[in-house]
């Protein structure tokens, strides 16, 4: 099964942060804390298309 690449979006000001790998063919979208630059914190990404 290869991986897809994949965008993380804040969920604050929905900037595009992190790109990273992933699994295709899942049911509900990725959810990581991560650090914001633009927002200054840390914040929910969720996954983009």
């Amino acid at each position: 099964m290869s991986q897809k690449k994949v965008a993380l979006a804040c969920t604050i000001c929905g900037s595009r942060n992190y790109t990273i790998t992933a699994k295709p063919n899942r049911e509900t979208r990725l959810e990581l804390k991560k650090y914001c630059k633009h927002c200054g914190k840390n914040t929910i990404h969720r996954e983009t298309h």
